[in-house]
């Protein structure tokens, strides 16, 4: 049988970065073509490669078929081929290439489809309707592309929404209702319903609250409290991702943390891997099974959008070298194999990318090659497929460590908690201690039932503050507060609104407490590495990290904020320090071998910062 050829040529009136992204979704594209979902199966090889086999049913044809790693440049080019042992078709490769217009404005993508078939069905059908289908059916797609590019259509393609049930219809629009009720709508709750019962599949499989927020231009903390309010609501199922390292994609999914395993395995990387608070324990969303059902499958395993943090990936056969046209921006990369073995990280700061060498022993980074060119050296026996990705970690992850510091969360899950003896580290968090200067003296001089008003109205004040500055309140101990934020940055903008809060309150107040200040807040606050354990049926950390900052706090004269020097050293909090009074000190503290020290600010307001 002979091979049959098409290539169809689109224009676009926008650049290459904002086209390349939405034409290499490979999944979303297959989605709006009407392909159905398909299981893979994924086998080890003796060579460290794994197979990949898929099979499905397209209209009255029961197709199966070994796929092949996709090869692609980022903005450049990607090649599909897919290799079928059941069904009519024998091969099928689809190429897209990707270039600048010569106005220097748009762009142009050329799409060729070559495909053999595997009997005389087969050949008649790419002799007669096959192409004719392929083109109308595309031609469709790219329209609704082109629209989307210039911002005249909410999604780059139409997919119809699955019909809802009446009685699934009755539950979202009470989900609704209730979500606006609470303090975490943010008048978000209908905009979420919709996205979830009428987005495509490929978006609401794995709901990412971040990527929302970006989407649609609001903030963060706000879409991860109405995905969490809509959790509580039924609208929603919230799932804790373990994802892989190299691929980065979820390998085990629970629905608690209690559990999560401490790591598992990734048949695609053929890679063991343990879980990483910071990094890759994630926590996703998606339609309720009441409200919208998702079978689970795949449109498409590979595709330079399943896994856009990698730039490059390119298979060269045994013993061979390979050039392809590349230009990378500097920057951080890691250059690995898809099979499982070492990598090796480069700081790439422009001209000629490093020459990229894989052997048995390993893999390096060579000479430069010449500028725009990626050269990739097989030295093995076997075929490798060579992956050049950025080093930056998934911006839309929201990882553990940053959805357990959201008031939020600690408030509508606070059963979400590790299983007993299990214990978790974290990168890095900053906490902030809390005491209420002269309180025992405070109930003597204003009585107990006054006192005891003003600590609770001074906890809630303290809890909105954390909370409306990402952060969440951990625990209470006597008149103390412990608080964790995610941002260093975060925590120092809460301490000096507390401060403000505190200095209003006692000018409102002058002469409460007898003539002197109604209340006086000690504070401190530090950053660093810790343990998260579950205590007293709740998340708690433990550590030297939370030691000093509980030793800072009680350097606090009250009014004034310690911040450990390596706090405030940090680079999103050295701006809000220079915008403040501030001066640097160091004391003895107990537990710690050496004079620690601080930055006192004694002076400043929230109105001296520059903005988020």
């Amino acid at each position: 049988m002979r091979t049959h050829s098409r290539c169809w040529t689109w224009e676009f009136d926008r650049p290459v970065a904002d086209i390349w992204p939405l034409v290499s979704d490979t999944a979303r594209f297959n989605e709006a073509a009407g392909l159905p979902k398909h299981d893979i199966v994924e086998t080890p090889q003796p060579d460290g490669s794994v197979l990949y086999e898929a099979e499905t049913r397209v209209g009255p044809f029961a197709v199966a078929w070994r796929e092949a790693p996709v090869n692609w440049i980022a903005e450049r080019w990607f090649e599909h081929c897919r290799h079928f042992t059941k069904g009519p078709i024998r091969c099928l490769c689809a190429t897209l290439k990707i270039a600048p217009a010569a106005d220097g404005v748009g762009c142009r993508v050329d799409y060729t489809v070559d495909v053999e078939a595997a009997n005389l069905l087969g050949e008649l059908a790419l002799r007669t309707v096959f192409f004719r289908g392929v083109e109308r059916n595309f031609s469709a797609l790219i329209d609704t592309v082109r629209a989307f590019a210039r911002g005249e259509r909410e999604t780059p393609y139409d997919v119809a929404p699955p019909r809802l049930s009446d009685d699934a219809r009755a539950r979202v629009e009470s989900a609704v209702a209730e979500i606006d009720g609470t303090p975490h709508g943010h008048g978000l709750a209908g905009r979420l319903a919709h996205y979830a019962t009428t987005r495509q599949e490929v978006d609401v499989v794995k709901i990412r609250p971040l990527e929302l927020a970006r989407r649609w231009d609001v903030q963060a903390r706000e879409v991860v409290e109405v995905c969490l309010e809509a959790t509580r609501a039924g609208l929603l199922d919230l799932r804790w991702d373990l994802l892989c390292p190299r691929c980065r994609v979820a390998k085990s999914i629970s629905s608690g943390l209690d559990e999560l395993p401490t790591g598992a395995h990734c048949s695609t990387c053929n890679i063991d891997y343990e879980r990483d608070f910071s990094r890759n324990v994630e926590l996703s969303f998606q339609p309720s099974p009441g409200i919208r059902p998702i079978v689970f499958g795949e449109y498409c395993l590979f595709g330079p959008m399943s896994t856009p943090h990698s730039v490059a990936q390119v298979t060269v056969p045994a013993g061979q070298m390979r050039e392809v046209s590349a230009a990378f921006a500097p920057g951080p990369y890691r250059l690995r194999t898809l099979e499982a073995g070492p990598e090796v990280d480069v700081e790439f700061e422009g001209g000629g990318f490093p020459e990229f060498a894989v052997a048995d022993a390993g893999v390096s980074a060579g000479s430069p090659a010449p500028p725009d060119v990626l050269r990739l050296v097989n030295r093995t026996a076997h075929p490798r497929t060579f992956i050049v990705e950025e080093r930056a970690w998934e911006r839309d992850a929201l990882t553990a460590d940053r959805v357990t510091a959201f008031q939020a969360f600690r408030d509508l899950f606070s059963d979400q908690v590790l299983r007993p003896g299990d214990e978790v580290a974290i990168r890095r968090v900053t906490l902030m201690f809390t005491d209420l200067r002269g309180s025992t003296a405070l109930y003597e001089v204003i009585g107990d039932a006054r006192a005891y008003g003003l600590v609770r109205d001074h906890f809630a004040l303290l809890a909105g503050i954390v909370r409306n500055h990402d952060g969440a309140v951990v625990k209470t101990i006597g008149d103390a507060v412990m608080a964790a934020f995610a941002e260093p940055a975060d925590a120092l903008r809460a301490a000096l609104e507390v401060q403000d809060s505190v200095a209003a309150f006692n000018r409102e107040h002058a002469g409460t407490a007898g003539g002197g200040e109604a209340i006086a807040i000690k504070l401190g606050l530090h950053a660093g590495p810790c343990i998260a354990v579950t205590l007293n049926d709740r998340l708690d950390y433990f550590g030297s990290t939370v030691n000093l900052a509980a030793r800072l706090q009680g350097q606090s004269l009250g009014g004034d904020i310690v911040l450990s020097r390596a706090l405030a050293e940090d680079p999103g909090v050295v701006p809000l320090v220079e915008g403040v009074g501030a001066q640097d000190e160091a004391a003895e503290l107990r537990g710690f071998d050496a004079p620690v020290p601080f930055v006192r600010v004694t002076a400043g307001t929230t109105a001296n910062l520059p903005p988020r």
